[in-house]
């Protein structure tokens, strides 16, 4: 028998069992140890089967040690034997620095998660303060942007009402105008048929009295001076109904201008008033996602302004348009007025400038017609020499074209294949010559039909005002209107 820690094996009386298979590992080197897994108590009723219950009970087997004679072994009588232990059971204990490195750990990672779990409730409270006062400022600055929007908008829902009634009131002044040019420019009717009716009856007069005198000039003039305030009232007619449209333009993008700024108002005012404790509000997944803007604030700004600034300067051209209305319904009164006086003066003087205008007309007329007819007889010989140019064109494409069908090398670019082109060329070039000059012969045979077209009409004038009788004509422009009917009022 050896003492414990003899390097010879142990001899126990009793031998020990061998353990299961079941029992875990244990290495008997403190550096191999590793707390791998925190530790977490189970519950009394985990039965768990790598864990038997046995595994750490105390040994209860007392083994019963021999007699030992005291005169064999040298022992005195009386003493006690030393315990014997195996080496094999020795092995498989933890150390004792297992054991207090184990609960250091234990502590230590008990400290760590109380110390996590403490900053985290800590930066979670605070996290949830500053996100309850980011919020509440946040949507303050919201409430404060929409009541500032609202505004805005009831400025210029302002100014937009304030340019509408004066674009409205312009407009009535402007059509009153109209209406009063439109009246005058009725009453010239009557002096320009006089005037012409004095042209058409001188016209039946004979022999010596067939001639061209100052009434001639005079009754022309007058017709002109009528023709062009006719002209002017009917320019400026043109103008104000214009002007009238684009009055009513301003005004029409003003008025869908404040209905858009009316329905905004309404839904940024609503949009002010709503409150967390509101009713009616709602989850509307994706709205942030959705951008249906079509503007930001300066472009949106920019719109109105330039909707108003478009009214007013419209309203500054209405204006200048109305005095220039009123300008010329004096001016065209007076005019009126004051040729019908030198008519009257004038009346009996002799018309023969008149019959020798006409007769130089016939004269440029049939020159005209000798003209066109020369001018058409040169269109037609054009167009035949086009039509003669044809054949040889479709001669000389055609050869081309069965050319290209030649085998292989045989498409030689030789100096037929080289005239044929050259050919092509020269005939698209001389048919293209011709039709401009063709082009040009009709553009001259147009203008001289449009002057012979001229020269019709002036020689029916001039024919109208030879007809005329001093009677007649006289009798007739007694009835010439006044002044205030040449004015528009009445």
């Amino acid at each position: 028998m050896e003492l414990v820690g003899s390097p010879l094996s142990a001899i126990h009386t009793h031998q020990r069992s061998t353990p299961t298979n079941l029992l875990p590992a244990i290495s008997s080197m403190t550096s191999t140890y590793r707390n791998r897994f925190p530790y977490y108590p189970l519950l009394p009723t985990f039965n768990l089967p790598w864990l038997p219950r046995s595994y750490y009970r105390t040994a209860t087997n007392n083994p019963t040690l021999a007699s030992f004679s005291s005169s064999a072994h040298g022992w005195a009588p009386g003493r006690v034997f030393p315990v014997m232990y195996n080496r094999t059971s020795l092995s498989t204990r933890y150390s004792p620095d297992d054991w207090y490195h184990s609960n250091m750990t234990n502590c230590r990672e008990s400290e760590t998660s109380r110390q996590n779990s403490e900053s985290l409730r800590v930066d979670t409270s605070l996290l949830i303060q500053d996100k309850h006062q980011q919020t509440k400022k946040t949507q303050m600055e919201s409430t404060k942007n929409l009541g500032k929007r609202v505004n805005d908008i009831e400025f210029w829902k302002l100014e937009l009402r304030h340019e509408l009634d004066e674009m409205i009131g312009e407009t009535n002044t402007l059509t009153d105008v109209k209406k009063r040019l439109e009246r005058a420019l009725a009453e010239t009717e009557a002096p320009l048929q006089v005037s012409q009716e004095c042209l058409l009856h001188r016209e039946k007069r004979m022999d010596i009295d067939l001639v061209h005198d100052c009434v001639e000039k005079q009754l022309f003039k007058e017709v002109d001076i009528i023709r062009s305030c006719q002209e002017r009232m009917k320019r400026y007619l043109d103008k104000a109904k214009a002007q009238l449209i684009s009055n009513r333009a301003a005004q029409h993008e003003m008025e869908k201008d404040l209905a858009d700024k009316q329905t905004a108002h309404h839904i940024d005012g609503k949009c002010h008033n709503i409150s967390n404790t509101s009713e009616g509000i709602s989850y509307y997944r994706g709205v942030e996602h959705i951008d249906a803007t079509i503007s930001v604030p300066d472009s949106w700004a920019k719109f109105t302004d330039d909707n108003i600034l478009r009214s007013q300067s419209e309203r500054v051209a209405s204006a200048k348009l109305r005095e220039d209305i009123e300008n010329l319904l004096v001016v065209t009164a007076n005019e009126m007025w004051n040729q019908f006086n030198s008519v009257n003066v004038a009346f009996t003087n002799r018309i023969a400038e008149t019959a020798e205008a006409k007769s130089k007309f016939q004269i440029h007329l049939a020159k005209t017609l000798k003209e066109i007819f020369h001018t058409e007889m040169n269109i037609e010989s054009i167009r035949k020499a086009i039509r003669e140019k044809v054949p040889p064109l479709k001669v000389a494409q055609t050869r081309l074209d069965e050319r290209t069908r030649r085998p292989n090398v045989e498409l030689c670019r030789d100096s037929a294949q080289l005239r044929l082109v050259n050919e092509v060329h020269e005939l698209d070039e001389t048919i293209h010559t011709l039709q401009q000059r063709l082009r040009d012969a009709e553009g001259t045979l147009q203008a001289l039909v449009r002057a012979k077209s001229v020269l019709e009409h002036d020689l029916a004038v001039k024919a109208n005002s030879l007809f005329i009788d001093q009677e007649k004509c006289m009798g007739m422009r007694r009835s010439f209107p006044c002044t205030m009917r040449l004015l528009g009022f009445v």
